[in-house]
């Protein structure tokens, strides 16, 4: 018999001889740490070749026109390219899509929902979300039989879950999916490289603006620092909560904070006054890939988005959006505005540009089986 013997909080099964099962071992960037893996769900190379084929598959939409990787391309970071998303029932979203790039050490999982912290029910919320309609599921039976239809899914569960007679559950789909989005790590961009200690790995420009990012003046790197370059942070060896939401004085509707009415933040599931327009703080690798930016797609270039930060906060002079960012009452003490030349501006977009990850973007690990 198998027995089970609980150190440290984790559970780990041991064989008949009293052997530990063989661990997952990631392929991990040298300086990464290991991603946090739920002891209910532990990894497998089976699982994420299952998750794989479940991400890119339309029998997960109900009119089976989308897939996971529909709305996250790999050639676009895993988002789409969309400032809004858009779903399976054509119905346009406040936000876009969100990059998966390291995804397996998010703090958090969306813009501003800070209670779904766990890829397996995160899958969950486009799959059968009402509000809005992503996905567009409303059968798990519907589901179920879809997948059990297809021959290739019988030989693909059961590797995953040999011990499982009867392996095609909605709760084994999410969990090979989670387990396909641990495995999303990028870590080899040229400016990793540099920061290894190859000098040539990228420009002269691009070395001056990550001193500028880098800086107490322009400020970037307290909400988009290390090995994530998103201070929302998750891992293994973690031990305190790093999720975290700011305003970075993207809108102020009012003069005293308001942000568009279907776009509140994090203020919709705290209900308090200072949380409007407070937003999680998105990874930046291979942010040259993932245009247009915000959680709204409101500016649409990299050199938007500096012009922004320089000036302390989104300016917009008319229309029904119009109001001053820069003093939004809620906004972020981090965003108070840097001197900017348009050499020092280019910089910075040098810098951001070296974050692009050409190998993981072109992986065959992480493409569309299909």
């Amino acid at each position: 018999m198998k027995g089970v013997v609980a150190l440290l909080g984790v559970t780990l099964a041991l064989s008949a001889c009293g052997e530990e099962p063989e661990r997952y071992v990631f392929d991990l960037p040298a300086n990464f740490p290991e991603p946090r893996v739920p002891a209910d769900n532990p990894m497998s190379d089976a699982k994420v070749e299952l998750g794989r084929h479940l991400f890119y598959d339309v029998r997960l939409s109900g009119n089976e026109t989308q897939s996971c990787g529909s709305c996250h391309e790999q050639r676009l970071a895993f988002t789409e390219g969309l400032g809004r998303a858009e779903g399976s029932t054509n119905e346009i979203h406040p936000r876009g899509s969100m990059s998966l790039v390291n995804v397996a050490y998010a703090a958090s999982l969306t813009w501003a929902n800070p209670v779904v912290r766990h890829l397996e029910e995160q899958a969950l919320l486009p799959m059968f979300g009402e509000e809005p309609v992503e996905l567009g599921l409303t059968s798990q039976e519907q589901l179920l039989e879809r997948l059990r239809d297809e021959p290739l899914y019988g030989p693909l569960f059961q590797d995953a879950w040999p011990e499982d007679s009867a392996p095609i559950t909605l709760e084994h789909v999410t969990d090979a999916i989670a387990s396909f989005q641990r495995v999303l790590i990028s870590g080899n961009s040229p400016y990793d490289r540099y920061a290894m200690g190859d000098e040539s790995a990228v420009s002269d420009s691009a070395k001056r603006g990550a001193e500028l990012f880098f800086s107490e003046d322009a400020e970037c790197f307290h909400c988009h620092g290390g090995f994530t370059f998103s201070n929302a942070v998750d891992h293994a060896n973690n031990v305190f909560d790093q999720a975290t939401f700011q305003n970075n004085g993207l809108y102020n509707l009012d003069g005293r904070g308001a942000y568009p009415a279907n776009n509140q933040g994090l203020a919709e599931f705290t209900s308090m006054p200072e949380d409007v327009g407070a937003f999680k703080p998105p990874t930046l690798r291979n942010i040259a890939l993932t245009a247009p930016y915000m959680h709204d797609g409101s500016l649409a270039t990299l050199d938007d988005v500096i012009a922004m930060y320089a000036a302390g906060g989104h300016v917009i002079e008319s229309g029904p959006l119009a109001g001053d960012g820069r003093t939004n009452p809620n906004k972020s003490i981090f965003v108070n505005g840097f001197d900017v030349t348009p050499e020092s501006a280019a910089d910075l977009r040098a810098f951001l540009e070296s974050l692009t990850d050409e190998e993981f973007i072109s992986d065959p690990r992480f493409a569309d089986p299909w």
